[in-house]
């Protein structure tokens, strides 16, 4: 059934900030119909690898449980389809530029005359409003200019491109799915619809929760390699004899004892984080020679299960997907394919008591349910075929 059972949203998102929000929304129950485009394809449905059908994984991920509708969005009948689908799907998710709904002649606030009840979430990279609201960018963009990368760097080095997509997924994903679920709650509530303006960058911005209150607070400029959680004390890396790498992260006293005695450092145990600048590289210094010391594989015998200091290896993502405790907790599942089969693919992270995410199919091949969407809406076969010799079915 699914604990979002009910809500149906309308997806006009591409690439990851919006598809991996309706993914959530998908995998939790809701109904969720990708209205694309076959003239501006996805990326992500061109990005490889692929499977045996030549359909990429990624999109097959990020688009599971939904169905794909292809319409050209310059056609009237095409808005009229929309307008349609807004009486009775009515959360919008896109990914546009501003204005370019409102051009299209689907915009908020002409939609909500047709569903005065109707959630709109527009994920932008800067929002609706202020000087770079038009302006492009991607992921290392937001996180730049949101005064993040600065300090999540080595001295002297560069800032490092990172394996997730913080802005997009921390950033646009999670808030746009919180506006989203706080505006069903007022429309619960009050019968009122409401337009969610998620910036990725007002985001990733309100992410500086703890060096940035220190910053507007106290004036403390944060720097790299010097706060307590970006390598300037001993919650860090560190390289082990045979390039390998852990992660410490013993803050509390209690988890330092344990540091330092698996570290045979006994004479470090009481050095604390209000000890000089000097104290605290001197601790650094020496966890880092004690990694040195031995491999990869001695040190995990070190740091076994039974290890409750706060120190874990650097797992590749192959190892990771073995790892007993994502297996315990069930994080990858089998998903249905049209052919019959399954294809592995990350599960949902949301465990709730008695409801589990439902995962219908992989992500759904190009205009897969344009039949099934019109007819459910009381277009003949006729009325479908035509459509499609026009073009609005693109």
């Amino acid at each position: 059934m699914g604990i979002l059972k009910g809500l149906k949203i309308l997806d006009f998102s591409a690439l990851l900030p919006g598809p991996m929000a309706t993914m959530i929304f998908a995998d939790l129950g809701a109904e969720v119909i990708h209205v694309e485009s076959s003239k501006r394809v996805d990326l992500t449905r061109i990005m490889p690898p692929y499977d045996e059908d030549h359909e990429a994984y990624i999109h097959q991920h990020l688009n599971r449980s939904k169905k794909s509708l292809t319409l050209n969005l310059k056609a009237p009948e095409a808005i009229e389809i929309v307008k349609t689908l807004v009486q009775e799907y009515d959360v919008i998710i896109e990914g546009f530029r501003p204005g370019v709904m409102q051009r299209l002649g689907i915009g908020y606030e002409t939609l909500k005359e047709v569903n005065p009840k109707l959630i709109y979430c527009a994920i932008t990279g800067y929002g609706q409003t202020g000087p770079y609201s038009n302006r492009p960018g991607h992921d290392n963009n937001y996180l730049a200019l949101a005064g993040v990368l600065d300090y999540s760097r080595h001295k002297d080095k560069k800032p490092v491109s990172m394996g997730i997509q913080l802005a997009d997924i921390a950033g646009g994903t999670m808030h746009a799915a919180i506006g989203v679920l706080a505006a069903a709650l007022h429309r619960e509530k009050t019968g009122e619809g409401q337009f969610v303006d998620i910036s990725m960058t007002d985001a990733v911005f309100s992410l500086n929760a703890m060096y940035g209150s220190a910053y507007i607070g106290g004036g403390r400029v944060p720097q790299p390699e010097q706060e307590i959680l970006n390598g300037g004390s001993y919650y860090d890396f560190y390289k082990t004899k045979d390039g390998r790498f852990f992660s410490v992260g013993s803050l509390e006293p209690q988890f330092r004892r344990l540091l330092c005695e698996a570290l045979d450092i006994p004479e470090l145990i009481d050095n604390t984080f209000n000890d000089s600048y000097y104290t605290q590289i001197r601790f650094k210094e020496a966890v880092h020679d004690a990694f040195l010391s031995k491999t990869y594989n001695e040190w995990l015998e070190v740091f076994n299960e039974d290890f409750e200091g706060c120190v874990e290896p650097v797992l590749t993502f192959p190892e990771a997907c073995e790892h007993p405790q994502l297996q315990a907790r069930g994080m990858i599942v089998e998903i249905p394919k049209n052919d019959g089969t399954t294809q592995k693919q990350i599960a949902s992270a949301f465990k709730f008591d008695g409801v589990n995410p439902a995962y219908k199919h992989v992500g759904a091949k190009l205009g897969e349910h344009n039949e099934e969407v019109l007819t459910s809406l009381g277009y003949s076969a006729e009325q479908i075929n035509a459509l499609q010799e026009k073009g609005i079915l693109e």
